[in-house]
């Protein structure tokens, strides 16, 4: 169980995120003026503003992450380790890749694995390594299949394992899923994200065992937070 506080611990384990394809460069720099004014951890934004993010919040202590694979993960390995790689030489510290949902359904552990460990390759070989989550869209798949894809998530040895991308019509993070995650990834630290809008949801996600939110509600968050 996380205990939070006040207003910088939650801040501080806030990832602030605009992923939507329409976003305009207006938009970007809000949302980093944003992170900067609150202390979020980071800002998630697509690959096409990850160097308009960086010049924002060069010298600030919020990181800039990016999407690999987003939001479908059905892109192919070769694909996935060179948009981690544009991602990184772009700015990013941080990436989430979607994993291959299909490879889960399967259980087919050779490409999944395979395939998280070719990324996870590129983002540790940087200096300083670059922090690698992996999405599984828990809301998709069945427990059993939530359990495979954390046990290899775990085995590959990435930073963490997410629940959602916020873009799949199952939904998106769970209590229950935060505990599951937690259980078969002890090695893995867990991000919530998926339809966290609320305090009382954030606080939720972190008493359950996850270590990042996800969410583009941020401020929202923070502020509920402070009016108690």
């Amino acid at each position: 169980m996380t205990t939070i506080t006040d207003e910088k611990q939650l801040a501080e384990r806030l990832d602030h995120t605009l992923l939507s394809a329409t976003a305009a460069s207006e938009q970007i720099k809000k949302l980093c003026q944003q992170a900067e004014n609150y202390g979020f951890c980071t800002v998630f934004v697509n690959p096409r503003w990850i160097a308009l993010a960086a010049e924002q919040l060069h010298g600030c202590k919020t990181r800039v992450g990016s999407v690999v694979g987003f939001p479908l993960g059905a892109d192919s390995t070769k694909i996935k380790v060179a948009q981690a790689e544009d991602c990184i030489f772009a700015g990013a510290d941080e990436i989430d890749m979607v994993a291959d949902l299909s490879a889960i359904i399967e259980g087919d552990a050779k490409h999944l694995s395979n395939q998280l460990r070719a990324v996870l390759k590129v983002c540790r070989s940087m200096k300083p390594a670059v922090c690698l989550k992996v999405i599984i869209e828990a809301a998709a798949l069945t427990d059993e299949q939530k359990i495979f894809a954390c046990q290899i998530a775990n085995e590959a040895g990435v930073d963490f394992v997410k629940t959602s991308t916020s873009m799949n019509p199952a939904g998106g993070a769970t209590v229950e899923d935060v505990k599951l995650m937690k259980e078969y990834a002890p090695n893995c630290k867990i991000k919530a994200a998926g339809g966290i809008r609320t305090a009382k949801q954030a606080l939720e996600m972190l008493n359950a065992g996850a270590d990042r939110i996800g969410t583009s509600s941020g401020v929202q968050i923070i502020n509920e937070f402070r009016a108690g």
